[in-house]
């Protein structure tokens, strides 16, 4: 395999502003100086720290540094806890309005924030595209996907309470089954989808009558921050607040309060143990996770090679494989690994690297400066025990640009044989037997996903039977991925906690509650639906 050497990485950041396209400048400002906490929206006045931009400026001196986006909210303990106080007077033991507030409207807040925030696509999708490195046209995607999906949750839970609507009646009662709010939730969202995967939180939580705590993620806050302002318009004070800053510091006194009662985290494992042991009572916490994985692909002799390398490069180097649901280990039979191999080093080879704003740009600035140090020290660990980089350059870094990497052979010694890289590197293992591959994920600390790459059932169905026992999500000849929305997305292990979809989000942050009267009584039960919102039927 010959393949060409690609240009310097760092030749293919800017010298200079004017470098830039015009309609893609950014002009630091205040946004993420946005606070939303008890109905006010509020310009902090204390302590910043910059919004760094996951795209650096190229030095004169050949060195790189990341643009300031402009200063970034460092609020403190005593804005997390003012923000529950908020949340926990709205929620008020379940007795607040919001708590009490029929179906209807809820969902009609819901849909003003949806039409309140259209019109503010193109600048989201920007801040986005700067902070994350996310090129536009997906930040765009991600934009109108997380919409779509809160369209779609307020349709869902309007069939959800028709469902509901009627009566049951058995062994002599008769009962409205509903669905009851949990209490004040605290939502925190990763940076890799900084706005979709937060509203995918944020807004089964609200809908459902809980009032919500929105801690922004490290990196994506002036996307969040630009919706401050039309969460306010759309939610009565309390109901919504949105905090920045640093994590410890504002989400454990929190925690410690003891006033949160469901918390919905995606992130990382261990950020999650230390959340739930500061809380008080954990025991009472409902808790929603959404964590690491190390998805595997398992490649059959007998695959597509082709079909499977093209799912597999788009499946692990999709936004620089920085998804939860990326493809982050390919276990492939010896006899065709060679081949698979020479196939994903040339696709992986021929992938457009450049600056987010460039049409068609797939790998692109990394918005932690410290990653692409860390991903090429798992390359330089697995290649010091026997593993190559058959793509030209792959493994190179300059500034926050890390080309990308196909490892293989990677051994059980290595460390990217374990632990989630969480960026553009394509570990490739040769197995003996497809059932090692059980046997690997078996013995792994994940359970999210699989991917089987083959053509006879005789050998994939044994594999699925096992896999439904490993992980919650096993795809035949294509790549892992979180949607359709509507399908489930949870994980075992250290991968997740509760169920995400449209519908199973709408339960997670709920429980069931019922009010039951003998059945001769039945019609008395009907005249109390005229007069309570949580009997009532919605329209």
């Amino acid at each position: 395999m010959d393949l060409a050497a690609p240009p310097s990485l760092g030749s293919l950041f800017p010298s200079s502003f004017d470098e830039i396209p015009l309609p893609f400048r950014h002009t630091p400002d205040d946004t993420g100086k946005t606070l939303l906490i008890d109905g006010q929206v509020i310009s902090w006045n204390g302590p910043v720290q910059p919004t760094r931009s996951a795209v650096c400026l190229r030095q004169a001196d050949g060195t790189f540094s990341q643009i300031d986006l402009g200063p970034q909210a460092l609020a403190s303990a005593a804005e997390g806890r003012a923000a529950v106080a908020a949340a926990s007077r709205a929620w008020k033991g379940g007795r607040g309005d919001w708590a009490r507030a029929s179906v209807t409207a809820r969902i009609e807040a819901v849909r003003k924030f949806v039409r309140v925030s259209l019109p503010l696509r193109e600048k989201v999708a920007k801040a986005l595209m700067w902070e994350v490195g996310k090129p536009y046209a997906d930040s765009l995607v991600e934009f109108d996907r997380t919409f779509k999906y809160i369209e779609e949750t307020a349709d869902a839970l309007l069939e959800l309470e028709r469902r509901a609507a009627k009566n049951a009646v058995t062994g002599g009662f008769a009962a409205r089954i509903r669905r009851s709010p949990l209490g004040v939730a605290l939502c925190m969202g990763p940076y890799n989808y900084a706005l979709n995967e937060v509203f995918t939180l944020v807004i089964p939580a609200v809908i459902m009558g809980n009032p919500v705590i929105i801690k922004t993620p490290r990196y994506g806050v002036l996307a969040n921050a630009l919706l401050a302002p039309a969460l306010n318009e759309s939610f009565p004070p309390g109901v919504v607040a949105l905090l920045t800053g640093n994590g410890p510091e504002v989400v454990g006194p929190m925690m410690e309060s003891g006033k949160i009662d469901v918390l919905a985290f995606i992130g990382s494992h261990k950020t999650a143990s230390i959340l739930l042991r500061q809380h008080p009572k954990p025991y009472r916490l409902r808790t929603v996770l959404g964590m690491g994985a190390k998805n595997p692909a398992v490649v059959l002799k007998d695959a597509d090679l082709d079909t499977a390398a093209k799912e597999i490069v788009a499946g692990a180097l999709t936004f620089n494989g920085q998804r939860c649901t990326a493809l982050k280990h390919i276990l492939v039979e010896e006899p065709v690994a060679a081949a698979l191999t020479e196939r994903l080093a040339a696709l992986v080879a021929r992938l457009p690297v450049a600056m987010p704003w460039v049409e068609g740009a797939v790998i692109t600035p990394l918005p932690d400066g410290g990653h692409p140090g860390y991903l090429a020290g798992l390359v330089r660990d697995a290649v010091a025990k026997g593993s190559r980089v058959p793509n030209p350059g792959g493994g190179e870094t300059a500034g926050t640009l890390f080309r990308p990497a196909v490892v293989s052979p990677v051994a059980k010694e290595a460390l990217l044989f374990s632990v989630e890289q969480f960026g553009p590197v394509v570990p490739v293992t040769p197995i003996a037997d497809p059932f090692d591959a059980v046997d690997i994920v078996d013995q792994s600390d994940f359970g999210q996903q699989a991917a089987i790459f083959g053509k006879d059932p005789k050998v994939i169905a044994p594999l699925v039977d096992h896999f439904a026992n490993l992980v919650c999500r096993t795809n035949v000849n294509t790549q892992c991925r979180r949607g359709p929305d509507s399908f489930p997305f949870t994980g075992r292990k250290d991968s997740a906690a509760g169920t995400l979809s449209i519908d199973d989000a709408l339960r997670v942050f709920s429980i069931r509650s019922l009010v039951a009267t003998p059945q001769k009584e039945e019609a008395f039960l009907e005249e109390l639906t005229g007069m309570s919102s949580f009997l009532s039927r919605p329209e």
